[in-house]
């Protein structure tokens, strides 16, 4: 059997982030808040759990939301911002990348695309960001990721030849994928959708922001705290960008482990 030819790969440089869903809140009667300020959903969510615990609706202090928060992250009274979760669809993303913010566990949930099921044969790959720019680095990088990309290709071929006797073909071309994704690269484009709550998101994003972080993982992190500082600024404003020294974006934090 003669395998199709590999179609030249889409090559990403930076990642694609789109918000899903963000928290909705409502404001029981019987306990309502003195709102002060400007404040979104997920804010007013975790100031109402704050104040809950100390039964102190009326506001004494006549605080604004994002005061009333900011108060909370220099207290380091993180477990309030554990109520309001965001969910996020990361694409342009390497398996590299995933492979490791899927270790950050606790308050997150991960879906992430399947190798094993999902036709690779015209697989998207991302540019590492240290070979970016460099013309003879990427161009080394590319072939081989071609490379990887025909053999795939053709090992799909074969191994759907092979397992010619197996009756059911959505179980055949599962089993000649599941096989075949063997040699694709960690560069290989993926697609996952994260929902974290606000206090893990702080937790993942300070460690992955950092100039010790891996250059791709921290470049989304770095659009992460953006997008985030726009959904919920009382969660995530003490996050500052900064060019480091390697000439790359990078971030830290004001409250420390909130």
């Amino acid at each position: 059997m003669t395998a199709p030819a590999a179609v030249a790969p889409r090559l990403f440089h930076e990642p694609r982030i789109t918000v899903l869903s963000r928290p909705a809140f409502t404001t029981p009667e019987h306990l309502a808040v003195a709102w002060t300020g400007e404040s979104t959903d997920g804010e007013r969510l975790a100031e109402f759990a704050g104040r809950l615990c100390y039964m102190s609706q009326h506001n004494p202090a006549n605080r604004s939301t994002r005061d009333y928060l900011e108060n909370i992250k220099k207290q380091g009274h993180g477990s309030v911002l554990e109520h309001a979760n965001y969910s996020l669809l990361l694409e342009g993303v390497s398996r590299s990348l995933t492979h490791e913010l899927v270790r950050h566990r606790a308050g997150f949930a991960y879906s992430q695309l399947s190798q094993r099921y999902v036709d690779e044969s015209e697989a998207s790959f991302v540019v590492p960001p240290a070979v970016a720019g460099d013309e003879a680095l990427e161009s080394a990088w590319r072939a081989q990721i071609e490379s990887a990309q025909s053999a795939y290709v053709a090992l799909v071929a074969q191994l759907m030849e092979r397992y010619g006797w197996v009756a059911d073909k959505v179980h055949r071309r599962k089993m000649a994928r599941e096989a075949a994704r063997g040699v694709l690269p960690n560069s290989t484009e993926t697609k996952i959708v994260v929902t974290g709550n606000a206090r893990a998101w702080r937790t993942m994003l300070e460690l992955r922001s950092s100039e010790g972080a891996e250059l791709e993982i921290r470049r989304a992190a770095v659009s992460i705290i953006r997008i985030l500082q726009g959904e919920a600024p009382g969660f995530f404003s003490d996050f500052e960008v900064y060019m480091a020294a390697d000439r790359r974006e990078a971030a830290r934090i004001g409250y420390h482990k909130v």
